[in-house]
């Protein structure tokens, strides 16, 4: 490839963050001018430190990154930083400017056009909803007008329609792309290819071609590397059990037994090293709240957010045991700030009973507490605390030994949403209330938390703009609150 065509060069990149936690290990890629791509990896593998790298956030312990001269990168990341919810829209927009820009209410206009976002400029960030402040963070790197824009997980709490139009934007953007992003639909309508950082061997593999195509051609190659594998294997055998067999005859049958653990030791060496699947969280089963008997939830009214004001809308949902209900309703109409209300006891026009445990999976994780270990989270959900339980349960979700050890802040985002299934599933709640439970999990975890929700026996209120993800679950009653 030309070096005049080569956006984002990574040549023998090793970082770690210490000692124990190597990310990458001479890694080497190239990006061209005007492709986009993907990049693929386990939950707390190292996406997001790759992108750091990129945009010199971070910088490599060894080897070199190489940004083409004079193109420039900017980074829309997965939520917004807590310091910036104070500012008004104006105010995050002219961050990313060194000087005043006296046009940039303009600009500020053109770009929450191309993200389908109306607001006022003297609006604060806090007040926008979760799929809300997505657009956002998409229109913050919009702004700079960069050569390389890169995206991480762009797509999460966006509902059908923001997916659709930031689809259409990156299938006619002529720049370059690099996204990390669990939804394959997506992906696949405007990626060009596939990096993909292997958590095992800390390397980063490229493919070429459509996302679905990509990952059928990484899961054949895996096979083909296996079979090979088994086939020396078994040759390895035989020329072990032939050169004991002759190693004992004596004479030139000893000459004959060299030869064989030669061959077998050549065929070891020959062995492919195959690239380990990434490693999906066990099968698992959120119990519910003994002794539900009563009726565990029911609403009379909620408040829904129409034209920028708040108003009330007449419902009639009851839930008892076993009893699920989707709720539905496009970004910013109110349904975080409606699970919010359920979640704390305080929402108008809501009976919950009063003997009922409730667990709450939130968007931003903010129910975890961020300076807690994930040990101690975890022990602190448990109804009786014992450390044997607590290990399993952390090792199902894939939370080792290293990552239960340490503050929940310092996780990637995609841990932080496995530390709070395992507390749900250690809580025993009687009423689940769930707010975009697929965001930041691989996407292979995903048929397996589905399976448990569907499976949950107390009552649930989900929130999810994942139409494929929603299927596998048993819904029982709907709550569109855009109708």
């Amino acid at each position: 490839m030309s070096n005049n065509n080569v956006a984002i060069r990574f040549s023998d990149v090793s970082f770690k963050y210490d000692s124990n936690k190597p990310i990458l290990d001479g890694a080497s890629f190239s990006l061209r001018r005007g492709s986009k791509f993907t990049l693929m990896g386990q939950n707390g593998a190292g996406k997001s430190t790759i992108l750091n790298l990129i945009t010199g956030a971070l910088k490599a312990d060894d080897g070199l990154i190489s940004v083409d001269k004079g193109l420039t990168v900017a980074y829309a990341k997965q939520v917004i930083p807590k310091k910036e919810m104070e500012l008004s829209l104006r105010e995050f927009f002219e961050q990313y400017f060194d000087e005043k820009n006296y046009s940039i209410d303009k600009k500020i206009d053109e770009v929450l056009d191309i993200v389908n976002l109306k607001a006022d400029h003297d609006k604060k960030i806090k007040t926008f909803s979760g799929g809300q402040q997505a657009r956002l963070l998409m229109a913050s790197a919009i702004i700079q007008d960069p050569d390389i824009l890169i995206l991480d997980e762009p797509t999460n709490n966006l509902d059908q329609e923001g997916i659709n139009h930031l689809t259409s934007f990156l299938m006619m953007y002529e720049k370059t792309v690099l996204v990390i992003s669990h939804d394959a639909g997506f992906l696949n309508c405007f990626t060009d290819g596939v990096l993909y950082l292997d958590v095992f061997t800390k390397q980063v593999h490229q493919y070429n071609g459509d996302y679905y195509t990509v990952v059928e051609e990484i899961a054949e190659q895996i096979k083909k590397e296996e079979r090979k594998n088994a086939q020396y294997e078994k040759e390895i055998k035989a020329n072990k059990e032939k050169s004991e067999f002759f190693a004992h005859k004596g004479g030139k049958m000893r000459l004959v037994a060299r030869k064989m653990r030669e061959k077998a030791a050549e065929m070891e060496e020959s062995k492919v090293n195959v690239r380990r699947e990434d490693k999906a969280i066990r099968n698992f089963e959120i119990p519910a709240q003994k002794e539900l008997i009563r009726e565990i939830i029911n609403i009379s009214s909620v408040g829904i957010i129409k034209n920028n004001k708040q108003i009330e809308k007449k419902v009639d949902i009851s839930l008892r045991k076993k009893q699920h209900l989707l709720l539905s309703g496009p970004n910013g109409i109110g349904k975080t700030t409606l699970l919010e209300a359920l979640a704390s006891g305080k929402a108008s026009g809501t009976k919950i009973d009063e003997d009922v445990k409730i667990g709450y999976y939130r968007q931003d994780f903010s129910t975890l507490d961020f300076e807690s270990t994930v040990f101690d989270s975890l022990m602190e959900a448990m109804k009786e605390q014992r450390e044997e339980k607590l290990r399993s349960v952390a090792a199902g979700f894939l939370l080792s030994k290293e990552v239960i050890y340490s503050k929940i802040g310092d996780l990637s985002e995609g841990q932080k949403g496995l530390v709070a299934f395992a507390r749900l599933m250690l809580e025993e709640p009687g009423l689940l209330i769930l707010d975009e439970p697929t965001n930041h999990i691989n996407f292979r975890h995903l048929p397996i938390i589905a399976k448990a929700l569907d499976k949950y026996e107390g009552a649930m209120i989900l929130v999810s703009h994942v139409p494929e993800f929603v299927e596998q679950i048993r819904i029982d009653e709907v709550l569109d609150l855009g109708k």
